[in-house]
């Protein structure tokens, strides 16, 4: 995972007061949750892009099960963005406002090499997934012990769809041929 961005602090941003929703957390738990999904969130947009760039760049004897896997993979990621940012909003956070942001936040290292074989890339998924699990394990545990047990029934929700997908991408490496 990034080192990188392990290092450096997490960037918050205070609520501006029209962005200020009403809650009855405290301003200490509101930071707390926000400074627990954050990263998160950033973690996300960076699964999802490189679940889309293996799903464009994907060649190989598997090419129709995988490009099929991993677009229905990305989707739910996609997907699992809106709720988590949104619920850092309900509580009166602030959450992802730039690309440079999630850079500043993400755990999860972007992939640009030129050729990855399709084996190789249901494996660094899989520990990508595998790493994001362990995170929203973690900003559960944060919910709870600062009062809010709604995003932590949220990240229990999105954390469900991490581990299916890696469940899926476990088996395939099961059987798999991991040089094609």
């Amino acid at each position: 995972m990034s080192t990188s961005a392990q290092t450096r602090p997490v960037r918050s941003y205070p609520a501006p007061k029209p962005l200020m929703t009403v809650t009855d957390l405290n301003s200490k738990e509101v930071q707390a949750v926000t400074e627990a999904l954050n990263p998160l969130i950033a973690d996300a947009f960076a699964l999802y892009v490189k679940t889309k760039n293996f799903h464009w760049h994907l060649s190989g004897s598997h090419f129709r099960d995988y490009h099929l896997l991993f677009d229905e993979q990305a989707d739910q990621i996609f997907a699992s963005i809106d709720l988590m940012a949104e619920r850092v909003r309900r509580i009166g956070g602030t959450t992802i406002r730039s690309i440079s942001h999630i850079s500043q936040l993400q755990t999860i290292d972007d992939d640009n090499d030129d050729f990855v074989p399709a084996g190789e890339m249901v494996r660094r998924l899989m520990q990508d997934n595998q790493h994001i699990a362990e995170r929203q394990r973690a900003a559960i545990e944060v919910c709870e012990k600062h009062r809010d047990s709604v995003t932590a029934n949220v990240l229990e929700e999105v954390l469900d769809g991490t581990e299916r997908r890696k469940w899926f991408l476990f088996e395939i490496l099961q059987g798999a041929n991991n040089t094609d």
